[in-house]
């Protein structure tokens, strides 16, 4: 019996937030949408983003080609990722945030695991952007 034609592709599910400005902010919601929006998805110049030493969702800003966001953006998308993890009634969170073409898959590791470098750290109080989903 023939496979179906999308048999090996893989949908992530996400959380997709519109922050001002119009920068969207993706979020993973288990280990391999983390995977797939890490690695596949994000483009070298996106932000990624994650609590800091705890499980959460990897968080991409999308930044289109050419621009570059703001501080204020910046720990926006910072506060997604506290808001999609343990932390989420904390005060202040602290938060990984690279660039995406800093952060890679360890080959055999199991989904979710990634490392980077040139992290910096923000502290962050877990939020999301209003009307959003």
């Amino acid at each position: 019996m023939p496979r179906p034609e999308n048999f090996n592709r893989f949908e992530p599910r996400l959380w997709r937030y519109e922050l001002p400005g119009g920068w969207v902010v993706l979020a993973g919601k288990a280990d391999q949408d983390n995977d797939h929006l890490s690695i596949k998805m994000a483009k070298a110049n996106d932000y990624w983003f994650h609590v800091k030493g705890l499980p959460g969702s990897h968080v991409i800003l999308q930044v289109p080609a050419g621009e570059d966001p703001d501080n204020g953006t910046i720990k926006a998308a910072a506060a997604v990722a506290a808001w999609h993890s343990k932390k989420r009634e904390s005060k202040q969170v602290a938060v990984s945030c690279t660039r995406a073409q800093f952060v890679s898959k360890p080959r055999g590791a199991k989904p979710g695991t990634v490392t980077i470098r040139k992290e910096k750290v923000l502290k962050v109080r877990p939020a999301i952007p209003e009307e959003s989903g």
